[in-house]
Formats: structure tokens, C-alpha cells, sequence
């Protein structure tokens, strides 16, 4: 079987260190592209880190991007010229970017994902039937706690669970945001969705959906132990995208939720 040419964008990242670590145990990948933002005289797996550009992409079969909304939007934009596919981990995007990504998944296959592990995944899907289920008798909240080191909140997952909670009521998720609070002991539910995120030491992630009609709670959790789950995750996002046409893809569509 022939091997995906494999190009890691923010190489020095938690996840692009994670996913280069997790290449290393798949047959599948060959890392043949590391990238970095900043100019670096680093080398990775014998690659040298280069800056993103048309020359570095142009071996690859794929391109995995967990960097920042910016740096995404430029990689987006050489893989549209070269017709490269895209796994996006990357979080944190405006309704333009997000427009824009849309716009882009009509020429080449790209699959985003706020989150790559399976069972958070499945976490979203189940928050969408019980929301829909509950009706609007019920009030949720999200609750997130990730390492001291994550500088975005609420996190790009709470923000897929809120978007679950809001296709339930086949909603849109910008109209049902409530407040976002950082490092609260308690929060309150409300008539849109709040949001509560913890930093602290190095928890890779936690995450918690409540529904609450005042006389009974129905609460949805995840727990993360280790960051291989994503990277790994992500893999298995690109090695399905290879075989997809053009067009804007989740993790949904690879665990094939209907």
C-alpha cells in the first residue's frame, strides 16, 4: 500500500509534537513536510522546520493543521493552489473565517473537527438527541477544564457541544451563546447556553453538559487521559479524507452519524 504524504503544520505545538510522535507507530503516514510559523533552525524526524509555502507542500498528499485561526486561513489558501487536502484541528475561528473555510471546501476535501477523539465526538451527537429529546423545558450549560496552558475559552469543543445542544433545537449555535465565564466554582444555567472554562495544571481535557428543568438534571460527560486520542484521532481523519471528494467534512460524517 502506498504511503500519504504527510505535511505537520505548527510541528512545535503540543498537537503537532503529538501527531509527528504518533506518525512514528502508523505505516500508513510518511512525514515528509514539518512547518512552523517563526523562522527555526530546528530539525524534526531529520526535516527541517520550514515557514509555510507553495515549494514545502508540493510533495505532500495531505496537509494536518492544528495551529491558530491565521496561520490556518494562509496554509488554506496554498492547499487551494496546489489542490491538497486539509485536516483542521485548528479552533478558534471568526464567521468570516469560518465562511471562508466553507468557500474553500468547494475546490478542495477539508475536514474540521473542534475535536478529533471518537468519544467526544459521540459526546456531540448524544448532547444533539438529548437536546432535542428534552425540549426546551430544559436549560444547559457546558463546563470545560483543560491545562493552565490553553489560552482560548470556551474551547473549541464546548463550542461543538453547544452546537449540539443548539441543532437539537435546530438553532443556530451565535444566537443561543450565553455567557462565557473563566475559572468559576459554579455558574448558573440561563435561557441561552453559558459557559464555564477552568485552567489548571496539565489536564488534558474534561468536559460536562448539563440539562436541568429545575426538578431533574441530565448531565453528559468526557474525559480525556491522553493526548494520543487526538492526534491519532487526526490521523484517521486524513487517511478517510483521502479517499473524499471536494467539500467541508466533521468527524461525524467519518463515524458516519447520520
Amino acid at each position: 500500500m502506498k504511503k500519504i504524504n504527510l505535511a505537520v503544520t505548527g510541528c512545535l505545538g503540543r498537537m503537532g509534537q503529538q501527531i509527528i510522535k504518533s506518525v512514528k507507530s502508523n505505516k500508513k503516514f510518511k512525514l515528509v513536510a514539518v512547518t512552523e510559523n517563526k523562522k527555526t533552525n530546528k530539525k524534526l524526524q531529520g526535516l527541517k522546520i520550514s515557514k509555510n509555502n507553495l515549494e514545502v507542500f508540493k510533495r505532500t498528499n495531505l496537509i494536518i493543521d492544528f495551529t491558530i485561526p491565521k496561520c490556518t486561513m494562509e496554509i488554506l489558501k496554498i492547499a487551494l493552489k496546489l489542490k491538497k487536502r486539509v485536516v483542521i484541528g485548528t479552533t478558534g475561528f471568526t464567521i468570516k473565517e469560518e465562511s471562508l473555510i466553507k468557500k474553500y471546501s468547494k475546490k478542495i476535501p477539508i475536514l474540521k473537527a473542534g475535536n478529533m477523539s471518537l468519544g467526544i465526538n459521540l459526546l456531540m451527537y448524544l448532547t444533539e438527541i438529548t437536546s432535542k429529546s428534552l425540549g426546551d423545558n430544559f436549560q444547559s450549560k457546558v463546563l470545560e477544564i483543560h491545562h493552565k496552558h490553553k489560552k482560548d475559552y470556551p474551547s473549541g469543543t464546548a463550542l461543538m457541544l453547544g452546537k449540539g445542544i443548539a441543532n437539537g433545537k435546530k438553532k443556530n449555535l451565535y444566537n443561543l451563546i450565553g455567557k462565557k465565564y473563566l475559572n468559576k466554582k459554579s455558574f448558573p444555567y440561563g435561557k441561552k447556553i453559558n459557559f464555564n472554562s477552568i485552567r489548571k495544571g496539565e489536564i488534558i481535557g474534561e468536559h460536562e453538559v448539563r440539562f436541568s428543568s429545575g426538578k431533574e438534571i441530565v448531565t453528559l460527560n468526557h474525559e480525556a487521559f491522553d493526548r494520543a486520542l487526538y492526534s491519532e484521532g487526526a490521523l484517521s481523519a486524513g487517511e478517510w479524507l483521502m479517499n473524499r471528494k471536494p467539500g467541508l467534512y466533521s468527524m461525524r460524517d467519518l463515524m458516519n452519524f447520520k
